[in-house]
């Protein structure tokens, strides 16, 4: 049962780490090291020091998560990817607030910067991928080779008899 601090309607109610932990299904241990690195700040710290965390810091937790283990983003990525977000907020906030033609430019360059550098690391991540799917099919691809030798069909491995033998893994010692 989650450790919920009393919260009366204008506070919402913080969540202590472990129920936090429990909520995301992150480690404390991780959660803490997030912290360490920057990518999350708890909303508040109980009397005795305890991290006490509110919904945005779950819904931020269960986006670093979604990051790191379905896109495969490394945390330093993801830092730069939330710096972005908040940057965009700042930027938007004063692009709102100010007059300044100059000012707004600089601002809108800035946008456009960050936009450019998320568009490259996507890119970059999108290849990364296609390359492994390729792989992926080469391997499937010698699979049916196999298979179809095995039902009379062209041998994969011409004039290397039965089977070669198989290459040593990568990084095995003898």
């Amino acid at each position: 049962m989650p450790t919920k601090t009393l919260a009366t309607p204008a506070e919402p109610a913080l969540l202590r780490i472990q129920d936090v932990a429990a909520e995301t299904g992150l480690t404390t241990r991780a959660i803490r090291y997030y912290e360490e690195m920057g990518l999350l700040e708890p909303a508040a710290r109980s009397d005795g020091a305890y991290r006490l965390f509110d919904a945005s810091d779950l819904e931020r937790l269960r986006f670093i998560r979604s990051l790191r283990d379905d896109a495969g983003f490394s945390l330093a990525q993801i830092g730069q990817l939330l710096e972005d977000e908040a940057a965009r907020e700042r930027n938007r906030q004063r692009f709102r607030t100010t007059g300044d033609k100059a000012e707004r430019r600089a601002l809108l360059k800035d946008a456009t910067a960050r936009v450019d550098r998320q568009i490259e690391t996507l890119v970059a991540k999108r290849a990364r991928l296609d390359s492994m799917i390729a792989d992926a099919r080469g391997r499937r691809r010698h699979l049916d080779e196999h298979l179809a030798n095995l039902d009379g069909g062209p041998d994969p491995h011409p004039g290397g008899g039965p089977h070669p033998a198989p290459h040593p893994a990568r990084g095995s010692r003898r």
